[in-house]
């Protein structure tokens, strides 16, 4: 199973990216997507997650502001974030999970390569 992120970019405080991911091999129908980030020297941080029953899940830093989707038919997965702020700032990477669907990032099987995403003040 391979998964490809790309939308990131540098983008002012208060716009908006779109971010995939796109998935090969495997049924993306039977994985939970989740989006997490990081930043040199923190921990990896859950942003949301979607699972195989459509169930959604934030964390409550980007609830209201990023919506997370999925496309079977393109075995894709999107993350739109709106009203970006600084701290939203890191590398954002995609996970699928065969059986798991909620925040900790060692219960997902498979990873991409994840995509930067800088927000200017």
């Amino acid at each position: 199973v391979q998964l490809q992120a790309s939308g990131g970019g540098l983008v002012q405080a208060g716009g908006s990216l779109r971010l995939s991911c796109a998935v090969s091999g495997g049924t993306f129908t039977s994985y939970a997507m989740g989006w997490f980030r990081q930043v040199p020297g923190k921990e990896r941080e859950f942003v949301t997650a979607i699972n195989w029953r459509g169930e959604i899940y934030y964390a409550d830093s980007v609830k209201g502001r990023f919506t997370i989707s999925r496309d079977n038919a393109k075995n894709t997965v999107y993350l739109q974030m709106n009203s970006l702020k600084p701290e939203d700032t890191g590398v954002y990477s995609c996970a699928a999970g065969l059986f798991y669907s909620g925040s900790l990032s060692s219960e997902y099987n498979y990873w991409g390569q994840g995509t930067q995403v800088t927000v200017s003040s």
